[in-house]
């Protein structure tokens, strides 16, 4: 049985832990905030842009090729580019590891391709790195502070690879922000594009005037459309990553306060009995006198 010194340290161990998590929650959690209101602000104009595209294919505009290539049979390996987006930092419970395993998923489907990982966070730089993947920069910053123009930078030079011909597709795999509760890793495709873009709207009964051309408009919102996702994509997964964390420290605050109880019980138990052992010990010398 431990003695009431340890237990007494053990005490104190568990209380400083409690003090770390605590601040911890509350950290990530007013980022959570400021992240969801980010994420939040951006889908209504995600989904305008998308309706304007919508409206255009609707119109008879068709997605230029350079969007919709494929390469041929025979053309020699695929060249891939997967972009992954995970954190600089643990302790945001399996947000990493549910990022990394898909990455991994991810590679695997492709076979004997050739796969270029461009890893957003310290996390997934390492873990694709010890299996062979090593990012071709350094893009730790992206993931600590989101910001639109390095991600379009990043979203141009990759699209910009791809209509050249040095790349045959670009995938996106990262954490869907759901709830504060609820993040689910996906993968999407960026390019190539489908023929025609997917879409329930019907043509609009309003005749518009579109100038130049509803084509023309539509090869100058496309681009803009792509590194829009691209941003996207990093907000959700950096609104998904304080989510993750603040649950995670919330339930390591939850878990220490438990233990506390027990440790305190357990020490008073001990310091019981010690204090009955002591009493008896005084009894018995003084019957023996």
């Amino acid at each position: 049985m431990p003695s009431l010194k340890e237990i007494k340290g053990r005490i104190g161990s568990v209380q400083s832990t409690l003090k770390i998590t605590s601040a911890m929650k509350l950290v990530a959690s007013a980022k959570l905030r400021k992240a969801q209101q980010t994420i939040e602000g951006m889908r209504p104009y995600e989904r305008k842009l998308q309706g304007m595209l919508d409206h255009l294919v609707a119109s008879g505009a068709k997605v230029s090729g350079e969007y919709t290539r494929t390469p041929a049979e025979g053309a020699g390996k695929l060249r891939v580019a997967l972009v992954a987006f995970a954190s600089n930092s643990s302790l945001c419970g399996a947000f990493n590891a549910n990022a990394v395993r898909l990455t991994q998923e991810t590679i695997r489907s492709y076979g004997e391709a050739d796969v270029t990982v461009y890893s957003i966070g310290r996390k997934m730089a390492d873990s694709m790195r010890k299996a062979g993947h090593p990012s071709p920069a350094d893009y730790q910053k992206l993931a600590d502070k989101p910001s639109y123009a390095p991600a379009a930078e990043l979203a141009e030079k990759l699209m910009a690879d791809f209509l050249a011909g040095r790349l045959d597709r670009i995938d996106l795999v990262y954490n869907h922000f759901v709830s504060s509760g609820k993040q689910v890793p996906v993968r999407e495709t960026l390019l190539p594009m489908g023929d025609v873009i997917p879409s329930e709207a019907k043509e609009s009964e309003v005749d518009y005037i579109l100038e130049p051309s509803a084509s023309a408009l539509l090869a100058d919102l496309l681009p803009k459309s792509l590194r829009l996702k691209f941003y996207t994509a990093l907000l959700d997964s950096n609104a998904s990553e304080h989510a993750a964390r603040t649950v995670a420290m919330q339930t390591a605050t939850d878990n220490g306060e438990d233990l506390l109880q027990e440790l305190t019980l357990q020490y008073n138990k001990s310091r019981q009995q010690k204090i009955t052992s002591e009493i008896l010990d005084l009894a018995g010398g003084s019957q023996q006198q």
